[in-house]
């Protein structure tokens, strides 16, 4: 593709003007659990993402943990799985540096045969869920902060990858946390991912040892566009995968990965601007330095929580994370600079004021987590629903489940919600319940090793 060939987008253009031999493109699409799915093309094929799209299948986006469709849900399978038009999400074309051959990546958005958005596309979604706020003027600012491990390869038991004591092969044992000789263990490994991420335009700011061995937390930005910030958590999970793996680990974003250590989760802090880039939730109101708008945002969050879990706990291995005294929201609380609350104001200058949604683990879809939050939030400010009374900062909570933590629990809830399916789209809502209990049913009804090793005799 030269210069001169006007058929060729400007992005397009320009990237190749930068990484003029790349050959190879992927096309990446999130699903349902937002794992990025898609095709590799080659260069022939570069423009049609850019200009009136390619097809893709529409179960593209349907699909279960194990990659396979569901069954009871016509799309991807009944309806002879009609393709949709896939076009490139400006802005999210970048290099992938681990790649064997100089290769780039982009983003898709999917519309229906008509040229509408996609009802089932994750990213359609979020765009349908920001548009209430849209509409009153207000722009949400997100950022997301993933928990992962790094896990030791080679092993038939996934093992947290731990430094070992200088000059000897004795590793490091216990909890480590913030211990800055397990982040400079990892140097050759972070340099590299961080690299990456500078390279594809991924926001990564702090990284922290988190609470168990082999554990990290990286932080990404804020930005005042919530589809942006869906992009960055997903293109993190798939950068930290393939980092890891080119250094001989595993990386694993599960909730909960290890019994008997801390789980993963998946923060999101949001704030809201108005049109002249005031943050509406700065102010003072009767219950601290922060405005009625947040209060009332955190009351509609609050609301919303039990019928979102679904959501922000999508796996069977999501709801082992949850359980008393290690930091992870059991009831829909709030409170300024207290971590034992689902719904947490940071300390802050007043223009960085915001909230901390805290429920939900790393296995989560950042697009949709990010939908439900700002629905809660829209649904609050709406309705001005009081949030409670606070947590006040230092208090010992007495910690009562006060959410559905077990899946079917929760999958009940969301299924009798009555706040996202005007959110959502009730087709989508309708479509995620169906998914989902399909996959609840299908876990529950495998024998577990574990079934064996407790009952195979004794019973």
């Amino acid at each position: 593709m030269s210069k001169a060939d006007k058929r060729v987008p400007e992005e397009l253009a320009k990237f190749l003007e930068k990484y003029p031999d790349t050959q190879q493109l992927e096309l990446l699409q999130p699903d349902i659990l937002g794992i990025l799915r898609g095709k590799r093309v080659g260069r022939g094929e570069f423009a049609k993402p850019f200009g009136d799209g390619l097809n893709f299948c529409g179960a593209m986006v349907l699909l279960d943990a194990k990659g396979s469709t569901y069954h009871r849900i016509d799309n991807g399978g009944r309806d002879g799985d009609p393709d949709t038009i896939s076009t490139a999400v400006p802005g999210s074309l970048a290099p992938v540096p681990w790649a064997h051959v100089p290769t780039a990546q982009v983003l898709l958005a999917m519309n229906d045969s008509k040229g509408g958005p996609f009802f089932a596309d994750p990213r359609q979604v979020l765009r349908h869920a920001l548009r209430p706020l849209q509409e009153m003027g207000l722009t949400a600012v997100c950022a997301t902060e993933l928990e992962f491990y790094l896990v030791d390869t080679g092993t038939e038991v996934p093992t947290p990858r731990v430094g070992n004591v200088p000059g000897m092969r004795r590793t490091q044992t216990g909890i480590q946390y913030g211990c800055m000789e397990d982040v400079e263990n990892a140097d050759p490994f972070l340099a590299d991912l961080f690299a990456t991420c500078k390279a594809q335009n991924i926001p990564a700011g702090a990284t922290l040892k988190e609470f168990s061995p082999g554990q990290f937390e990286i932080n990404l930005h804020h930005v005042a566009n919530a589809e942006f910030a869906a992009d960055h958590g997903v293109l993190l999970k798939r950068a930290v995968k393939a980092i890891a793996r080119k250094h001989g680990m595993a990386a694993s974003f599960m909730a909960k990965p290890f019994a008997e250590w801390a789980g993963c989760s998946l923060h999101v802090h949001v704030s809201l601007v108005d049109a002249g880039g005031r943050n509406v939730f700065a102010g003072t109101s009767k219950d601290g330095p922060f405005s009625d708008t947040l209060r009332h945002a955190i009351g509609g969050l609050a609301q919303a929580m039990p019928e979102s879990m679904a959501i922000f706990a999508p796996t069977a291995n999501s709801y082992r994370r949850y359980r008393p005294g290690v930091f992870v929201p059991l009831e829909p609380n709030w409170g300024r600079n207290h971590r034992g609350v689902s719904l947490r104001i940071p300390l802050s200058g007043a223009e960085d004021t915001r909230v901390e949604h805290r429920p939900g683990g790393a296995d989560g879809n950042p697009y949709l987590v990010i939908a439900a939050i700002l629905a809660g939030v829209h649904h609050g400010i709406t309705h001005k629903v009081e949030p409670g009374p606070m947590v006040a900062q230092g208090s010992i909570i007495d910690e009562k489940v006060l959410l559905p933590v077990r899946w079917p629990a929760a999958l009940d809830a969301f299924e009798a919600g009555k706040i996202l399916p005007k959110y959502l789209g009730e087709k989508y809502h309708r479509l995620y319940a169906t998914c989902r209990r399909e996959e609840e049913e299908r876990f529950h009804s495998e024998i577990s090793d574990r079934d064996y090793e407790w009952y195979l005799r004794a019973v």
